[in-house]
């Protein structure tokens, strides 16, 4: 086809994004995203795109032209590009691949304390006129159309942990919800939020689904450094927590959900500490980057905050540190070496800095050899071979620095 020899030509992204495909005149014939743009356009021109993509795609590929991408800094951001510019240039192809109506909207209801919902577009829409209430309640922002359901109801619980929301408890209650329990509602149903606080959640909610994430960390930002002046600082730290959770998007689960993995770069960090009953206290980070050792990445931590022998403490205090370095890529998964209380301090560092890194466990018998997983099982088994390397790498390199530290003393 014409178009693969056109794509031969063109330098092709490593990273999320969003990609159209162009017919005569510049017209957009279809939208998708990637989880790698390189993968993705390159699949289109190899195998029996008949059978594995169907009939509609093999078309749409015979009209195209050309190709135009757009990177974005995660796959959840890549999904909601995807959606804007779907709505904006509404596609030919895209419509023939879905003609069953079964996108669906992100929506918000127009009431005191909006309702943030995933509705079917034959629910939403009578042609092209909103056709206006979802249960008797009218709608104040219709996002969407999204393509793929699961995908999109994997979105919404990243986008939930940035900025918890109401969809079904009654406000005023007078007792939590369950997702008020586990920090996904705000508090709606107890009268802990007020309703313009609750307000600006729905704003940066909005500006987010509208691809105005720079926009959205400008005000942020605002709003913080007012909290600081108004020496508010529990409301300074807090926002401070959204803002780097927007910044490091961590969406294992979506690109999990993406049907073009092979050569996703997957960056895994294991952590260990050392010390004999307490002396030379010290911990480490190694890092395996698409199965082999970054040993340039590598980091030693002398532990500062307290003396004694806690190594769940130590382990908190090392990837605390961590995260204080922006300029180092998060991982798509951690590593500890333990099992459920190592796994839950590393859980609870990241939850308090308001970002979602997967934690596996690695479990040994009395021989310090690897007997089970603990964590997310999904991942464990998907990245087992790199999670033993990255752990024995972690084990390996916490011992020799021990060693060094009580040499020098």
């Amino acid at each position: 086809m014409e178009i693969c020899q056109i794509l031969k030509q063109k330098k092709l992204l490593d990273t999320p994004g969003v990609y159209r495909f162009l017919g005569l005149r510049g017209k957009v014939l279809y939208i998708g995203k990637a989880t790698s743009l390189k993968n993705r356009i390159r699949s289109y021109c190899t195998g029996d795109i008949s059978a594995t993509r169907g009939p509609v795609i093999m078309e749409m590929l015979s009209r195209a032209k050309n190709i135009r991408m757009e990177q974005t800094d995660s796959v959840l951001e890549a999904l909601v590009l995807e959606a804007a510019l779907i709505k904006k240039f509404q596609p030919p192809f895209n419509a023939k691949e879905k003609s069953d109506k079964s996108f669906q909207y992100v929506v918000m209801t127009d009431e005191t304390y909006p309702r943030v919902l995933i509705v079917r577009e034959r629910s939403l829409f009578q042609d092209t006129e909103i056709a206006g209430t979802i249960a008797g309640t009218s709608i104040m922002y219709a996002f969407g159309p999204f393509p793929q359901g699961g995908m999109l109801r994997e979105a919404m619980k990243i986008v939930r942990r940035i900025f918890p929301y109401r969809d079904t408890c009654k406000p005023d209650r007078g007792r939590p919800c369950f997702n008020s329990q586990i920090g996904l509602c705000p508090g709606v149903c107890t009268g802990a939020v007020s309703a313009r606080a609750y307000a600006q959640t729905i704003h940066n909610i909005a500006l987010f689904f509208e691809g105005k994430k720079k926009r959205l960390l400008k005000k942020l930002e605002r709003e913080m450094n007012s909290a600081a002046r108004m020496r508010e600082f529990e409301k300074a730290t807090e926002i401070k927590r959204t803002m780097f959770a927007l910044r490091h998007i961590q969406d294992v689960s979506l690109i999990g959900k993406d049907v073009v993995t092979a050569g996703e770069s997957v960056r895994i960090e294991a952590y260990d500490v050392a010390h004999l009953s307490g002396e030379g206290l010290v911990g480490v980070m190694t890092v395996v980057h698409d199965g082999v050792p970054a040993k340039r990445e590598y980091r030693k931590f002398k532990i500062k905050s307290f003396v004694g022998v806690n190594d769940t403490k130590a382990l908190a205090e090392i990837l605390s540190r961590r995260l204080g370095h922006a300029e180092w890529p998060l991982p798509r998964l951690v590593v500890v070496d333990g099992g459920k209380a190592q796994v839950n301090a590393a859980e609870k560092v990241f939850k308090d800095a308001g970002i979602l890194i997967p934690v596996v466990g690695v479990v040994k018998d009395g021989h310090h050899r690897p007997k089970r997983f603990e964590g997310s099982r999904v991942l464990a088994r998907r990245y087992e071979s790199d999670i033993l390397l990255t752990n024995a790498e972690a084990h390996r390199f916490a011992v020799g620095f021990h060693r060094q530290t009580l040499r020098r003393r």
